[in-house]
């Protein structure tokens, strides 16, 4: 009996000990489901709602086959939009090109027989003598040349007076004046010049320099020449041909 007696106390001890255990084991092991119940739960936030597209907040950001038919209007006539003014920017562009170059680097330009004209003046002894003087300390550097002069200070002697026809034998002729400042005198170039069908180059047929109280400087006056034979022409024995 005593055996019996002293077995009893020892296995209600292992089974306290067991149920011990058990209880320790499940407290460890519920943060865990917790935790993954937690992650497995689904995402409850909601889905952002994208602002319809139109023509004037288009940035084609939003796919086009995400784009609804009204959206897709909107995009199409945004682009045609956008596509015409990059056309009417390429013609605007194309015109001010093409008339910078008719007008200044073209050699059927005023601008170029402007220059050229100019040119000749400078380099011309008697024009030099009577603008800038012969004392030996000014060059034809000096000489400036300006077309007409205008109230506003941004447009100063920035036109040239001109005028371009052409006769019935279809010859072009182009006139034009301009001035001459040295630093002795000032003055008024005249200048025409004429071009014949098919020709590239213009012809001059008068080149003068006016200055107050100076005789008329005349680089070419075949217009002169021209004035004299066709009267010469026009009269013979004293009677009039023309």
């Amino acid at each position: 009996m005593s055996a019996v007696a002293m077995a009893a106390p020892a296995t209600m001890l292992s089974r306290a000990l067991r149920t011990q255990s058990l209880r320790q084991a499940s407290l460890l092991s519920k943060p865990q489901t917790r935790a993954a119940t937690t992650s497995q739960l689904p995402n409850s936030s909601p889905t952002p709602r994208r602002r319809s597209v139109t023509v004037a907040n288009d940035t084609g950001y939003v796919p086009w086959k995400d784009l609804s038919a009204g959206e897709k209007a909107a995009r199409s006539t945004q682009q045609s939009f956008n596509f015409g003014v990059v056309l009417l920017g390429a013609g605007l562009t194309g015109a001010v090109a093409y008339i910078l170059y008719m007008e200044v680097f073209s050699t059927d330009s005023k601008t170029a027989v402007f220059n050229k004209a100019a040119d000749r003046i400078r380099k011309d002894s008697r024009c030099l003598d009577i603008l800038a003087g012969t004392d030996g300390h000014h060059t034809k550097h000096e000489i400036t040349a300006h077309g007409e002069p205008s109230w506003s200070r941004w447009a100063r002697n920035r036109t040239i007076a001109s005028r371009h026809e052409t006769d019935r034998a279809g010859i072009e002729h182009t006139y034009l004046h301009f001035y001459v400042e040295g630093p002795k005198d000032h003055g008024t170039v005249h200048v025409h010049v004429a071009r014949r069908p098919n020709e590239k180059e213009w012809e001059y047929r008068l080149l003068a320099l006016d200055v107050a109280g100076h005789q008329r400087v005349e680089l070419e006056n075949k217009d002169a020449s021209l004035l004299g034979s066709k009267q010469g022409m026009g009269k013979m024995f004293g009677v009039r041909w023309n």
